[in-house]
């Protein structure tokens, strides 16, 4: 590629020597026009677009049977883009308040920390749901006056022999800054999930 380089002198001082003089030099420098200096590229193409984009999450426009969908496609792909990213997606549709105990999962639970919540999932029940293979609703149940969706789905895991049945309970939020979104109140398992204890 050409461009338009000029070299010019330039003095520079290191400070004064022994004898009180001060130290110059003059070396060769090489300046160029502003426009021909090449622009690091340290940012994506799609930068722009990508820090427009929020998170994936509930939204206004989802109906409660959406809702659903969505986190039972995010569990089904946990792992892509990154680890663990469909249970971060649960958390975002998760309704409940991080500061009091959660029966999230049937169970009281302090579920507050991300960390918590993600071990819960991988625990010998719930992990069915993680990168499952195959799923099926079962029945669903509507309370209108409630603003309550509830859902039943059974769950074929990517395990051997391994299948479960899940229900979501959704709720529409009144109010507040969740005004019309449809966020999750609970994920019970069809049993008793934590029989075996579990270390959250």
């Amino acid at each position: 590629m050409a461009t338009s380089a000029s070299l010019r002198s330039v003095s520079l001082t290191a400070g004064p020597t022994r004898s009180g003089r001060l130290n110059t030099r003059k070396v060769m420098a090489c300046s160029k026009d502003s426009s021909d200096v090449p622009v690091p590229d340290f940012l994506s193409s799609n930068w722009l677009e990508t820090r427009k984009k929020k998170q994936f999450g509930p939204r206004l426009n989802f109906s409660a049977e959406e809702a659903v969908q969505c986190q039972l496609d995010a569990l089904k792909y946990n792992d892509q883009p990154r680890q663990d990213y469909g249970i971060e997606v649960m958390y975002r549709f998760a309704g409940f308040d991080p500061f009091e105990r959660s029966s999230y999962f049937g169970r009281h639970f302090d579920l507050g920390q991300f960390e918590r919540f993600r071990r819960i999932f991988h625990h010998s029940t719930y992990r069915v749901l993680l990168s499952h293979k195959e799923r099926k609703i079962l029945s669903s149940l509507w309370v209108k006056e409630q603003n309550r969706f509830n859902q039943r789905v059974w769950v074929r895991g990517s395990r051997p022999e391994e299948e479960e049945v899940f229900q979501f309970t959704m709720v529409q939020r009144m109010g507040g800054s969740w005004d019309g979104y449809w966020l999750t109140e609970s994920l019970l398992h069809d049993g008793d999930g934590f029989s075996g204890g579990v270390a959250y």
